[in-house]
């Protein structure tokens, strides 16, 4: 996935690891907004991480980050990053 220099700023603004992304390619919750979907950990997605992490004791070094959330275009292109300070909309 390519990274647009806005997503690569709001990485580095925010402290958000490069690997957050691809845990949550792999392992979080999609959601259509707009002409693009918004990658996010809910319950089920945070129940998936731990499970592939092997328990609690290895989750808790990823858990300051599962309050992010990612915006994908539609070309395939990581639009921004940035954490969630509340509930998401679904309409």
């Amino acid at each position: 996935m390519s990274v647009t220099h806005h997503a690569a700023a709001r990485l580095q603004q925010r402290a958000i690891p490069p690997f957050i992304i691809e845990l949550l390619e792999r392992f979080g919750s999609v959601m259509r907004c707009g002409g693009a979907e918004q990658l996010f950990f809910n319950k089920a997605a945070r129940k998936r991480l731990e499970r592939h992490m092997g328990g609690r004791r290895s989750f808790r070094h990823v858990e300051p980050w599962l309050n992010v959330y990612v915006v994908i275009g539609d070309n395939g292109n990581l639009v921004t990053v940035a954490h969630r300070s509340r509930r998401l909309n679904r309409a």
